[in-house]
């Protein structure tokens, strides 16, 4: 229940925020053109994201990391495009307000068609293999879902109504600052997988602050909750300002309305607010609190390698080993047996979340920083949140790693 309410805001919150603020910018700005536009391309990107969930999960046609790197490179083009229009362009208002008819209404339909697929593909994990829908722990799994799509929506709708109220400029100001740390990350991990590839190398003190970014993806969020808060923080300053009289009674009462109406938006806004920092802070903490890493299996150290007998790991489950490299760098590898033929060898860390390691559970391997889990079959192989890939030898009856392999990956576990 938990997990799924955690992973929900984690996932959908920083698209539902941008969204609504885009959306208060069009419903300032934009026209009637502009609103429709980005209405039916909110709509198409969210149909485009559940085509895509559905590929995903009954096919193998779609590769996520070549759709997702493609997606978020043209939601940052098009991000870049949209604050320049924005902010700038001035000698040519024709032009400018046709590109900023697209732009707009494109940015908001892109950041729904990277977030959704991921937030669609949870509930058909809910049941596992003979499960019933009546299920206790289904009824738990769909409760914990549905919070999180119930405070990632209802803030952004709140956030979008105390928008309404406040000047241009504010709303510019706010979404832009957004926009520009969401790109941050964006780019972060666009990088990340150009490095997975070998298409691209960095600097290792580049390589380190990626890392950093990646690991920290919610100071991000953080950020970007702070920055929308302004919103409905304005928007409270402003409602206690003297109420329109009117000229009549009647226009007096529709002003108090109007008032009384903003204030009960403003206390949702900062009622999600609350939810979300909660579930990221105590809930997670919470959630996570049991995790432990089982310890290190003895092995044999020969030379410059690594003997470990097949009958010690020939069981299917995950075996973790100690090793202690140069500058007394301690290092962590697991083992486990896939088929009759084939052992998935990794270190114990990914490109994505760093050392944090894997655990076993219910027979399943699982990463323990996002607690994403692994397809068994696929460790010993490069990309996503799988471990890093560790050549081994089978001989006499022994799996052998060499300890050049492990010496050249030290650096992760520093």
């Amino acid at each position: 229940m938990l997990k799924y309410l955690i992973q929900v805001i984690q996932n959908l919150l920083i698209p539902a925020i941008l969204v609504a603020l885009l959306s208060a910018l069009a419903d300032k700005s934009g026209g009637e053109q502009r609103k429709g536009r980005l209405f039916f391309c909110c709509c198409g990107g969210s149909a485009a994201a559940l085509i895509l969930a559905i590929l995903r999960r009954t096919t193998r046609l779609v590769n996520r990391e070549f759709v997702n790197t493609g997606v978020l490179s043209a939601a940052i083009l098009c991000a870049v495009l949209f604050m320049a229009l924005l902010w700038g362009f001035r000698k040519k208002p024709e032009l400018r307000e046709k590109l900023m008819g697209w732009a707009h209404p494109a940015l908001p339909a892109l950041l729904l068609f990277y977030a959704l697929p991921t937030i669609l593909l949870y509930p058909p994990e809910f049941l596992l293999a003979g499960q019933s829908v009546f299920s206790t722990d289904f009824l738990y799994k769909l409760v914990g879902f549905l919070a999180g799509l119930l405070v990632a929506v209802l803030g952004a709708l709140a956030l979008f109504e105390t928008a309404g109220g406040l000047s241009l400029f504010t709303v510019k100001l706010v979404l832009s600052a957004a926009l520009a740390v969401n790109m941050v990350s964006q780019v972060s991990v666009i990088l990340q997988f150009l490095l997975a590839r070998r298409l691209i190398s960095v600097p290792r003190r580049v390589f380190r602050i990626m890392v950093r970014i990646i690991n920290h993806y919610d100071v991000f969020l953080y950020i970007i909750l702070a920055l929308s808060a302004v919103v409905p923080l304005a928007a409270l300053v402003k409602s206690f300002r003297p109420a329109g009289t009117g000229r009549n009674p009647a226009e007096a009462r529709k002003f108090r309305a109007g008032r009384r109406n903003r204030r009960r938006w403003i206390a949702v806004a900062f009622c999600g607010y609350a939810a979300a920092v909660l579930s990221l802070t105590v809930i997670k903490q919470y959630n996570e609190r049991g995790v432990v890493l089982t310890p290190a299996e003895p092995m044999t150290i020969i030379e410059n390698e690594i003997v470990i007998p097949i009958e010690k790991i020939a069981d299917g489950h995950l075996h973790r080993y100690n090793y202690t490299a140069a500058d007394n760098i301690e290092m962590r590898f697991i083992v486990i047996k896939k088929n009759e033929i084939a052992y998935g060898v990794g270190l114990d860390a990914c490109d994505i979340c760093g050392p944090t390691g894997y655990y076993e559970r219910k027979d399943e391997v699982i990463c323990r920083l996002c607690d994403v889990v692994m397809n068994i079959s696929t460790i010993g192989f490069k990309g996503g949140c799988n471990p890093v890939p560790l050549a081994y030898t089978l001989r006499s009856g022994n799996m052998v790693i060499d300890t050049e392999d492990l010496e050249k990956e030290r650096t992760r576990f520093k």
